[in-house]
């Protein structure tokens, strides 16, 4: 009898794990393009626009994978010099970059990057901060650097963002060691990490004095966040995350909070075997959406304004698998729909409003793209 039960019990945890893996009990439909709206290439001719933002003049600052930072006025393109060594492989390059909220008055501009600076070999994300001037980065700074190096070429993360309060916020992947990292405070990976602008640490981020801890971490148990940003209403910082075969995840990031990768998860392995049969588990928190399939998403922006009246308060992520854009429609922090824009416009690596209100993509061998609303 007690034979039977526990095969009772193995066979009712896979079929839980199928469930979850193959059907979404908050599995919501996503709704074909509606197309009212216009796309314009405005930068052509970059292989991979990893991230963007704009100078008070409007012109943008574009960071592509190899290790080119662009400066774009009215189309034309010029590379920034003095832009540090990146350490390629892989998914590592030139990330991600935020002009800092009160950049007028400072100067100050963000960037991320894969580095192999440091311990061990290969590479490992960094986080500067630099000022712009005469065509060239100057004051460069270096803010946080992960350790150890380490020659995988995957899950570097990274984006940056800021809140309301000032504090800046970035993202590093696990760096494929998906079974150490993440749960691990000790360790750099598997994160999203809160500094002060000057890259000092705050006194009261969640594992400050915690022996051996990262004291720059924020979060734990993330996998691979690649896109971020702040809820413009409640000005909370928001993050999805890659998953691995499924269950790629929208959370909302909260101190000292461990999102669960990968004791918790609702993805496989891409050879099909089995991560973990739990989805949930006491302290750890649950994404408020999640996808299976995977969509890869990249890039994330929440909609305000009256440029696009159907997306405003909408949140907008890109899909690197199906290439398309995606509207996650929001009712406060629950996901109520889905919609497709942009359909078959390539491999969406960003997507940002600018401060003319329109809405920007960072498309794969095309370049930058805006979405003019007809």
């Amino acid at each position: 009898m007690k034979k039977i039960a526990i095969l009772s019990l193995s066979v009712f945890a896979f079929l839980s794990f199928s469930c979850d893996a193959q059907v979404k009990p908050n599995d919501i439909a996503i709704k074909d393009d509606v197309k009212n709206y216009t796309l314009e290439v405005v930068a052509a001719d970059i292989a991979i626009p990893w991230g963007m933002d704009w100078l008070p003049d409007g012109s943008m600052l574009v960071t592509e994978k190899s290790g080119v930072l662009y400066h774009i006025k009215n189309g034309v393109k010029t590379e920034i010099k003095n832009v540090p060594k990146v350490y390629t492989r892989g998914q590592g390059g030139l990330l991600d970059i935020a002009l800092h909220p009160n950049y007028t008055k400072n100067g100050w501009i963000y960037i991320t990057y894969s580095s192999e600076e440091g311990e061990g070999n290969g590479g490992n994300t960094k986080l500067i901060r630099a000022k712009l001037q005469d065509g060239s980065l100057t004051q460069i700074q270096s803010l946080y650097k992960a350790t150890p190096n380490t020659s995988k070429g995957q899950h570097f993360g990274s984006r940056i963002a800021f809140d309301n309060h000032g504090y800046l916020y970035f993202s590093i992947g696990d760096r494929g060691e998906n079974m150490v990292n993440p749960q691990d405070i000790t360790r750099d990976g598997g994160k999203i990490y809160r500094l002060h602008d000057d890259g000092s640490i705050p006194k009261d981020n969640p594992f400050v004095g915690k022996d051996g801890a990262k004291e720059a971490a924020f979060s734990y148990g993330n996998r691979n966040p690649q896109g971020m940003a702040k809820n413009p209403v409640t000005g909370a910082i928001w993050a999805h995350e890659h998953g691995p075969k499924g269950g790629d995840e929208i959370n909302i990031i909260k101190k000292g909070t461990n999102y669960g990768w990968p004791v918790i998860t609702y993805g496989i392995d891409y050879d099909g075997s089995t991560i973990s049969l739990e989805t949930e588990k006491p302290g750890m928190e649950k994404p408020i959406y999640y996808w299976v399939p995977s969509i890869a998403p990249s890039g994330m922006a929440f909609v305000s304004g009256d440029k696009y009246p159907n997306w405003t308060g909408h949140l907008l992520v890109g899909s690197l698998k199906f290439q398309y854009l995606e509207l996650v429609k929001l009712k406060g922090n629950e996901v109520v729909g889905r919609q497709k824009i942009a359909t078959d416009v390539g491999r969406l690596r960003d997507v940002k409003q600018g401060p003319d209100g329109f809405i920007y993509m960072g498309v794969e061998g095309k370049g930058i793209v805006k979405i003019i609303p007809n």
